[in-house]
């Protein structure tokens, strides 16, 4: 499989990669890109320089996201058809990268900063109607053309010290890490079809009613507090997104 222009998978040095992430890298691209199993266990942790439980945490995290199979006398199998998915709906990706991998070339723009309160946003959030949140609004376009307008809702009362606007350009959760010392562990996502309400329509350039897919987020941090609300609009036509379930 060639490495997509623009895939950003291999930015960081293999040796400071997780070791998933450095697996899935040698799956795609490197020694193993030609093969249709991984080599055992303890051969596999000799080449990465890691200990056999490291190496069989990451296992059971790829083995759990459908990258590969396990079953005892058949070894680790690379599944393909699943590595060659570009966007997956059921595993988290930044929307640059989303873009990157549909074969486009993405851009995004600071739509708008402020403060503002909402009751509907507080109650995903678990906090009072009258707490103050942060509104950050992106537009993410894909060779140039509108593709995904977000809206990202922060409690006023997580920002720890003065911040620029060069800071809220970067991906919100970086902003969410440095800025307020909060880390999104998971989310709990709500997926529906949406008609494009005019606000909506303008941003992204397309009629009013226009169909959009529409997801509903919230991220939690890893004792369970929401740290983030996230409304996504997505036109049709540019995105792929895929789903992968293990059967149980």
């Amino acid at each position: 499989m060639e490495k997509p222009q623009g895939e950003a998978v291999n930015e960081v040095p293999l040796q400071e990669q997780s070791v998933q992430k450095q697996l899935l890298y040698e799956m795609r691209y490197g020694r193993f890109k030609d093969d249709d199993r991984l080599p055992r266990e303890s051969l596999l942790a000799d080449i990465l320089n890691i200990s056999r439980t490291q190496l069989r945490d990451s296992l059971a995290e790829l083995e759990r996201e459908g990258f590969i199979s396990r079953k005892q006398g058949l070894g680790t199998i690379i599944n393909r058809h699943v590595l060659d998915v570009p966007v997956r709906m059921d595993l988290e990706i930044e929307f640059m990268d989303m873009i990157r991998r549909s074969g486009k070339k993405p851009a995004e723009k600071l739509e708008s900063v402020g403060t503002v309160l909402s009751s509907s946003a507080a109650a995903k959030l678990s906090i009072g109607r009258t707490d103050e949140m942060l509104l950050v609004s992106r537009i993410v376009t894909a060779d140039g053309v509108p593709v995904i307008y977000c809206e990202d809702y922060i409690p006023k009362h997580f920002i720890r010290r003065e911040y620029d606007s060069s800071e809220l350009s970067k991906p919100i959760f970086s902003f969410l890490k440095d800025c307020c010392g909060k880390e999104a562990y998971l989310d709990v996502t709500e997926i529906k079809p949406c008609a494009a309400v005019p606000s909506v329509a303008q941003r992204l350039r397309v009629t009013v009613g226009t169909p959009l897919l529409y997801m509903d987020e919230v991220d939690y941090d890893f004792e369970g507090v929401p740290v983030m609300y996230s409304r996504q609009y997505f036109v049709d036509g540019i995105i792929a997104h895929t789903v992968v379930r293990r059967k149980i």
